[in-house]
């Protein structure tokens, strides 16, 4: 027979909790959450309630579910059950076992709101000004890449990519608006290249393999020093090295910048060189020549610095699973940018945890 439970048993399972290291109480207890609930008000417009109605949630609160939305790949229906079944989400949001928690309609408006107002925006660059307040200065240059963010494929005619490709909306869809509500008319194909391998004896030779992509694409300028996304713009998969002008911090004390290989190269160094930054790029091999092994030995180097933006991108891609779910361009940066937020708070909770030498 069960035993009735206890007043102090959801504390005991609290402590062991902790014990076994909940990463959300660490999370909880170093970031400042304060600091974004200007801009979140600002965002919200919630009134004051003098008509009467039913209180709405906290806006940090709300803002704390959809960071967990970020760190852990949850959907709106997702994030409604893990609030009511696991005790480490409910501590990390201040909740009780008796306290109402936020339904799947209300978070998705909650978002919906931010991406109306522009607000995730707002919200990444007052965290980054608490970095800067906390002495985490991106004075060791920034490292400036782009990865593919995966969405739906959309299945769609030869006629219809023309029409999106144009601008327009298709006819058909306009005399359908529930099929034009689930048509994302932002994103875009791509074409990734990677070499083939050769064979044991080294007799086949290196092919270029052209893969497929669609979605939109994550800009992001990472802090060298401190490993920050320090700036980010989307564009849809297909996005040239233009966007990189867009997403790295023009106030940073830093000179040197250091991407992949862009398809707009030239447009590149020219925008850098008008705001006298020093880009550093890693040359590709020519078809009728070899990389020389002095060429080799640049890219290598240059290979140490850039593999700092890889390992951003992959903690997003693997552990957080990034994807995009949601339809239209205004979303979809919601949506990365809380990835990238969500990044740079965890980031900021493993640097205060380090050990300081004097």
């Amino acid at each position: 027979m069960r035993s009735q439970a206890g007043f102090w048993d959801i504390d005991e399972r609290y402590v062991r909790l902790s014990e076994a290291g909940d990463p959300l109480e660490k999370l909880n207890a170093v970031v400042p959450w304060e600091v974004f609930r200007k801009p979140l008000a600002k965002a919200l417009k919630r009134s004051d309630g003098a008509k009467g109605g039913r209180p709405p949630f906290d806006a940090v609160m709300m803002f704390k579910v959809l960071v967990l939305q970020a760190l852990y790949s949850l959907s709106d229906d997702q994030a409604e059950f893990q609030l009511q079944d696991r005790l480490s989400f409910m501590r990390f949001l201040g909740l009780g076992l008796g306290d109402k928690v936020p339904d799947a309609k209300t978070i998705w408006l909650f978002r919906e709101h931010l991406t109306q107002a522009r607000a995730v925006e707002n919200l990444f660059a007052r965290f980054d000004k608490h970095l800067t307040k906390a002495g985490y200065l991106a004075m060791g240059g920034q490292i400036v890449d782009a990865t593919i963010v995966a969405a739906p494929k959309q299945r769609n005619s030869d006629a219809e990519k023309a029409d999106i490709k144009a601008g327009k909306v298709p006819d058909e869809w306009q005399k359908k608006p529930a099929k034009l509500r689930q048509k994302d008319r932002d994103a875009r194909w791509t074409v990734k290249f990677s070499k083939a391998k050769a064979d044991e004896e080294g007799k086949t030779k290196q092919r270029d393999i052209a893969v497929p992509a669609f979605g939109y694409k994550n800009h992001a300028s990472i802090d060298r020093r401190h490993g920050f996304i320090r700036g980010w713009n989307v564009t849809g998969a297909s996005g040239t090295g233009r966007s990189f002008a867009t997403c790295w911090t023009r106030t940073t004390p830093a000179r040197r910048c250091g991407p992949t290989p862009p398809i707009a190269r030239r447009r590149m160094r020219r925008g850098w060189t008008r705001t006298a930054t020093s880009p550093t790029f890693i040359t590709r091999s020519r078809k009728v020549r070899p990389m020389s092994e002095a060429m080799a030995r640049a890219n290598g180097r240059r290979s140490k610095i850039r593999a700092f933006v890889e390992h951003v991108f992959a903690q997003q891609k693997s552990r957080m699973g990034l994807f995009v779910r949601t339809i239209g361009i205004a979303r979809a940066r919601t949506k990365i940018g809380m990835a990238n937020l969500a990044y740079n708070l965890t980031r900021f909770v493993w640097h205060q945890g380090r050990t300081a030498f004097a």
